[in-house]
C-alpha cells in the first residue's frame, strides 16, 4: 500500500504526516512550496474541497491581481506624511518577488508568465485629494523603494498615462496623478498552480475534493484531520504533527474546531465584491495601468476604487470596481449557512461592538446593496468619461471575510489587514483575514516558519537567505517563536 492511502475500512491514513496543509490557494501553496525546498523528505499532504486548486480568492477573476506594494494603494496611508505602513508593503512584496525568481531558478516555477510589468498610478480629482496625493509624494519620494515613482498635475502628461482617464474631462478640473512605471500585474491562480506543480513533483499528495469538516488534537500531540470526499462521499481522516489552515473564509471555523485558545473571541464579516470588466479590445488597448484613487467620504478602505489592466491566460481586459456586495457565505463556493457556524457565545458581543463602531461600514453596504446598474456605472465615468455601457458587464469576485477581533479598549474592533494565528506549541497555524495576503504570502508563510519551527531556524536560514535575501530570518516581532516537540518533522 501506499504510505499515503488509506484503511479501506476506517478511511483512515496509517502514516502520521509531517504537515497537513487545508486550503488550495496561494497561501498553502506558498507554504508547501518553501517546506518542499527547505525539508524535500518531509511527508505532505494537500487537502482542497473544490475539484481544482485556487478556485475561490487566488483565481486570477476573483481578484484584482494587483501585486501589492504600497505603490497605488491610498489606503495603506491615509496620513500623507506617515509612509511605514507602505513601505511595509513594498518590503514585502519585493521579498515575494525574489522567492518567485529563486525557485524560478530551482526549476521549482516553470516561469514566471504570471507576473505582467503594468503600471501602478494615483489619480485623484479636487484641491483636497490633490494636496494630499502631492503630499504623499513628497513623503513617499525619499524612501529608495519609491524613488522612481512620477508625480504630475499636468492633464496632458497624465492623459500620456492614462488615455482613458483623461479624454473627455474639463480641462479646468484639478487632477493629479503618481505613476510607478515598473508594478506589476499578478495571476495569481497561475502562481498557485506552479507553486502546486512544485510541491507535488517533490512528493506532496494533493486530494482534491476534500472537504475538511474537523480538527482535533490527541493526547499524543499529533492532528487529526477529518471530513468527507465530495465525489466518492466517503469520509476521511489522516493524521498529521502539523497543520496549516489556509482554507479562507473557513479558516476560523476550522481553527474554532481546532479548539485552540488562540481564536477566542474572534469573529469574521463576509464582504464580497462585483466589478464591471470590458474585454472590448479597442479600450482595453488605450489603457496600460492599475489606476487606484481615494475612496468616497464616509467610504471604507476596503472600497478604493481602481481601473485595472489584467492579463489573465494570454488575454487582456480592464475591471473597474469593487462594488461592494453582501452574503452570509464565507467562499464564493460556499453555503448560506457559513457565517452561522462561525458564531460562539464568545464572539457574538465582540461582533455586535464591531459593527456598532463601524455604522459608516454598514451604510456603505447598504447603499451598496441598493445601487442600481446606472449608478455603479456612474462611478465607473468618473474615472473613464467616456465609457460605453454597451462595453461593460458585472462580474462577481471572490467572498472575503474581514476580520473582527477582541479589543480590550473597543470590545470588538474590524481589522482590515491579516492575521497569522498559531496554536502555543506552534503545531497548528491559520490566516484569516483579507488584503494583501495573497502580495505577501512569501513573508506571512517565513514568519509562520520562525514562530512554529524555531528549533530548524538555523539549519534553514541559508536557504532561505537564498529564496529570499530581502527577509531577516527571526526578524519578526514574534520571532522568538513557541517551543515545539523535537518530533516534529522527524
Amino acid at each position: 500500500m501506499d504510505k499515503h492511502s488509506a484503511h479501506p475500512e476506517s478511511g483512515t491514513d496509517t502514516e502520521v504526516l509531517d504537515v497537513a496543509l487545508i486550503g488550495g490557494g496561494i497561501m498553502s501553496a506558498t507554504l508547501g512550496a518553501m517546506i518542499a525546498a527547505l525539508q524535500p523528505e518531509w511527508s505532505m499532504t494537500l487537502l482542497e474541497r473544490l475539484d481544482r486548486v485556487a478556485a475561490e480568492s487566488s483565481d486570477p477573476w476573483n481578484n484584482a491581481g494587483t501585486g501589492h506594494s504600497g505603490l497605488c494603494e491610498l489606503n495603506y496611508m491615509p496620513d500623507p506624511g506617515d509612509p511605514d505602513k507602505a513601505a511595509e508593503i513594498a518590503a514585502m512584496f519585493a521579498v515575494s518577488r525574489q522567492f518567485w525568481a529563486g525557485l524560478a531558478d530551482r526549476g521549482d516555477l516553470t516561469g514566471t508568465g504570471f507576473l505582467t510589468a503594468t503600471p501602478h498610478m494615483d489619480v485623484v480629482f479636487g484641491e483636497r485629494d490633490v494636496a494630499y496625493l502631492r503630499h504623499r509624494f513628497e513623503t513617499l519620494r525619499a524612501l529608495p523603494a519609491f524613488a522612481a515613482m512620477e508625480y504630475s498635475e499636468d492633464h496632458a502628461t497624465i492623459a500620456s498615462w492614462a488615455p482613458l482617464v483623461m479624454a473627455g474631462r474639463a480641462p479646468d478640473q484639478p487632477v493629479a496623478a503618481t505613476r510607478y512605471e515598473a508594478g506589476t500585474d499578478v495571476d495569481f491562480g497561475a502562481l498557485t498552480g506552479q507553486l502546486v506543480e512544485a510541491m507535488t513533483n517533490a512528493g506532496t499528495q494533493l486530494r482534491l475534493g476534500h472537504e475538511v469538516t474537523g480538527l482535533r488534537r490527541a493526547a499524543d500531540g499529533i492532528w487529526t484531520v477529518t471530513g468527507r470526499d465530495r465525489n466518492t462521499k466517503r469520509r476521511f481522516a489522516i493524521r498529521a504533527r502539523f497543520v496549516f489552515v489556509g482554507a479562507g473564509g473557513h479558516a476560523l471555523g476550522l481553527l474554532q474546531k481546532s479548539r485552540i485558545p488562540e481564536v477566542r473571541g474572534y469573529g469574521v464579516f463576509p464582504v464580497g465584491a462585483q466589478f464591471l470588466r470590458t474585454d472590448n479590445p479597442e479600450v482595453v488597448a488605450r489603457h496600460e495601468a492599475k489606476v487606484y484613487s481615494q475612496a468616497a467620504l464616509g467610504a471604507p478602505p476596503m472600497s478604493v476604487p481602481h481601473l485595472d489592466k489584467r492579463n489573465v491566460e494570454g488575454r487582456s481586459s480592464l475591471l473597474f470596481g469593487p462594488y461592494a456586495t453582501f452574503s452570509t457565505r464565507l467562499l464564493k463556493h460556499g453555503r448560506l449557512t457559513d457565517l452561522f457556524t462561525t458564531l460562539r457565545l464568545t464572539n457574538i458581543v465582540v461582533l455586535v461592538a464591531a459593527g456598532l463602531r463601524n455604522l459608516p461600514l454598514v451604510r456603505y453596504l447598504i447603499t451598496e446593496l441598493l445601487s442600481t446598474r446606472r449608478r455603479k456605472f456612474a462611478q465607473l465615468q468618473r474615472f473613464y468619461p467616456e465609457a460605453d455601457p454597451a462595453d461593460w458587464y458585472l462580474v462577481q469576485a471572490g467572498q472575503r471575510a474581514q476580520l473582527v477581533t477582541p479589543d480590550l479598549d473597543r470590545v470588538g474592533a474590524l481589522r482590515m489587514g491579516i492575521e497569522l494565528v498559531t496554536g502555543a506549541d506552534g503545531t497548528i497555524a491559520g490566516l484569516l483575514g483579507a488584503s494583501p495576503g495573497a502580495s505577501t504570502a512569501p513573508a506571512i508563510m517565513a514568519d509562520l516558519l520562525d514562530r512554529c519551527f524555531p528549533q530548524h531556524r538555523s539549519r534553514w536560514e541559508p536557504t532561505l537567505r537564498q529564496l529570499m535575501p530581502g527577509h531577516a530570518v527571526g526578524s519578526n516581532s514574534h520571532s522568538t517563536g513557541p517551543n515545539v516537540p523535537a518530533a516534529i518533522g522527524k
